[in-house]
């Protein structure tokens, strides 16, 4: 199944840090694996990445897979990462979580029958910055992606 996220609300490519240093050229992506990947300037109108991963029915409910897919059984989530890109290399500053195991077992089974599951994540928290940490609602929507089931 492809998992669509789509980013909108992008801080922009400053940022503060709390030891009052200043990153001029933020950008956001996921992690593959260990690696931050696809990255994307956070002053752009929205960021859209698509990943492949596995969902496997378990007795406990539904698992997920794939080179995006961190975190123990259970416990699994994509990363968003954010780094400071500066001649050519990305100083990364904070870290995501997108929580599939907190994505409703309803959401996840129209995802399958349609083949992709869309989540919308506000990018900017509350002070500003780019947003860190476990994202819940409403700063995620999770949805099945109904547009990959038309012909």
């Amino acid at each position: 199944m492809q998992l669509s996220i789509t980013g909108v609300h992008l801080p922009g490519r400053t940022f503060c840090r709390p030891d009052g240093s200043v990153m001029d050229n933020v950008h956001v992506g996921v992690q593959l694996r260990r690696d931050p990947a696809h990255m994307i300037r956070a002053d752009a109108t929205e960021a859209i990445w698509v990943l492949d991963i596995d969902v496997v029915q378990t007795d406990d409910g539904y698992d997920f897979r794939g080179p995006a897919v961190q975190g123990k059984r259970g416990e699994r989530f994509v990363y968003l990462t954010w780094g400071n890109l500066e001649a050519g290399h990305l100083e990364t500053f904070r870290r995501a979580k997108l929580m599939l195991n907190r994505v409703d077992p309803d959401v996840i089974e129209g995802a399958l029958l349609s083949g992709g599951l869309a989540a919308t994540v506000d990018l900017t928290d509350e002070k500003g910055c780019p947003r860190c940490a476990r994202i819940d609602p409403p700063a995620v929507r999770w949805a099945a992606d109904v547009r990959r089931a038309q012909p």
